[in-house]
């Protein structure tokens, strides 16, 4: 038999299908340059907006704001220098408590900033907006140079984060998940509902709750931003709600406009929306589980393993993670979601694929579209845009240094705490998250990577303010009423 004859044999029949390679990538794709919908002044008035809330989130993630009619606020926009005055006191207070480190001198210019401006459907008639805090005229730094920039101002410390990135070729993409529970008494606490994880009995047809979530989810689509999806959670009257990703800012925007559309759209329903750690200690509790995906500029992803920028951030984030729960987990109560075994993230400083008991998971990872971290170290009653600025800071850090990724994957199918410490070892598992609010307040003054991203002023009005609020949620009383007070603050 002759060679061509020899390569016919070896050809598959026509009755043989040809074996093609399938690909089991999955997720919708998303890019940092894809912005969600937004509105511009123009478009207010045909709207039929006629007020528009100039609000900001001070340190201790309570939403403030003042209010003006939309004809003052175009006036105010085309003036030489757009802005509102806001007593520079606002920003170290609890309830009325002023911090030590604030005097009651002083304001700042709060400037708009017209690219976070979304309709707020729970309001008829009114808009929202975002903006920077300045000074009212140049202030000379230890470096002899004149600025307006405000150090306290924590949306602009995020975006001088992202920016840093992108000058080096890094963007990133966050969505943040928002977990809440609806209540329909906060004396004596009492949920809405009672429901398994998922079940379709926590929407029923015709009950106030399934009312209140499909108007949730219908005014943050109408307000711009693509939803993904909403259901039921484990706890009693337990419910989640699903943004798509976006650049960090936008998104650090929309948790503060979907946070208050839930608590806006309950309270119409004569609901209270809580997003408290934990409400239930026989049930789970209520996380904000945030997303992020690393895109460097020209590299592709390979699909058999992180890339070399995946890598380095995830590096980087677990270095410093012991000191970032003094902004993602800032209160007392924050220490009573985070447990072994309750599918919080663990106590270990560690990381695995689609492990739940990590405080870092790692999700799709052989799809390289879609793959990305979940931080599970963060709650509801974090300020958004101080957990981006210090997760993606301390993950910038890892990637500008290039930080060698030494703990390896936490798989499963035990997690940290079920191992032993040989096996613990063995993955390069050596440190613990921060067991109590006291270590995390330590661990946060002392890592320097946290300190260059947020700066000494900073740091020192941040665990001020943070003590206050520590005291006055956890003073010594009785469980149920600090309960109450907690549920009613957040």
């Amino acid at each position: 038999m002759d060679s061509s004859s020899s390569s016919l044999k070896n050809r598959p029949s026509a009755q043989e299908p040809i074996q093609e390679e399938v690909n089991y990538s999955h997720g919708v794709l998303y890019s940092p340059s894809a912005p969600s919908t937004k509105f511009n002044i123009a478009e207010l008035k045909s709207r039929g907006i006629s007020y528009v809330r100039i609000q900001w989130l001070d340190f201790t993630n309570i939403l403030r704001f003042r209010v003006v009619p939309v004809a003052y606020f175009q006036k105010l926009m085309e003036s030489s220098r757009p802005g509102v005055n806001i007593a520079k006191a606002s920003l170290g207070l609890v309830n009325l408590i002023m911090s030590e480190e604030f005097t009651s001198m002083g304001e700042y210019l709060y400037v708009p900033d017209l690219s976070s401006i979304r309709i707020c459907p729970y309001a008829p008639g009114h808009a929202s907006v975002m903006g920077w805090f300045e000074e009212k005229t140049p202030v000379k730094y230890s470096d002899g140079k004149e600025s307006v920039k405000v150090e306290l101002c924590s949306r602009s410390v995020l975006k001088r984060i992202v920016e840093e990135a992108k000058a080096a070729g890094i963007e990133f993409l966050v969505g943040v998940e928002s977990e809440f529970i609806l209540l329909q008494s906060t004396n004596p606490i009492q949920a809405v509902n009672e429901h398994q994880f998922s079940a379709s009995a926590g929407l029923l047809s015709g009950s106030v709750e399934a009312l209140v979530m499909q108007e949730i989810a219908d005014a943050i689509q109408e307000s711009g931003i693509e939803l993904q999806l909403y259901h039921p959670e484990a706890a009693p009257g337990q419910y989640e709600v699903v943004p798509a990703p976006m650049a960090p800012l936008e998104a650090a925007d929309a948790v503060v406009h979907v946070r208050e559309t839930i608590i806006n759209v309950a309270a119409k329903h004569g609901l209270r929306a809580t997003f408290a750690p934990r409400v239930y200690m026989s049930s789970t509790g209520s996380a904000a589980h945030t997303h992020i995906s690393v895109h460097a500029a020209g590299v592709e992803k390979p699909k058999e393993c992180l890339s070399k920028q995946e890598s380095y951030f995830l590096a980087g984030v677990l270095e410093h993670l012991p000191a970032l729960p003094a902004v993602t987990l800032p209160i007392p109560a924050s220490y009573k979601r985070v447990a072994d075994g309750a599918w919080s993230g663990g106590t270990y400083v560690c990381w695995g694929t689609e492990n739940r008991e990590a405080p870092i998971r790692l999700v799709n990872a052989d799809s390289p579209g879609s793959r990305r971290f979940e931080m599970r170290f963060i709650d509801g009653t974090a300020n958004p845009y101080i957990v981006l600025a210090g997760i993606l800071g301390a993950g910038s850090a890892g990637i500008q240094t290039q930080h060698h990724l030494k703990l390896k994957d936490c798989p499963g199918p035990k997690s940290a705490a079920e191992m032993t410490e040989e096996a613990r070892q063995a993955l390069g598992i050596t440190k613990r998250m921060p067991l109590s609010w006291e270590e995390a307040r330590n661990n946060f003054c002392n890592d320097d990577c946290i300190r260059t991203v947020f700066g000494d002023e900073f740091i020192k009005k941040y665990l001020s303010v943070n003590k206050i609020l520590g005291n006055v949620l956890d003073v010594d009383e009785d469980e149920s009423l600090a309960l109450k007070r907690l549920v009613e603050f957040y």
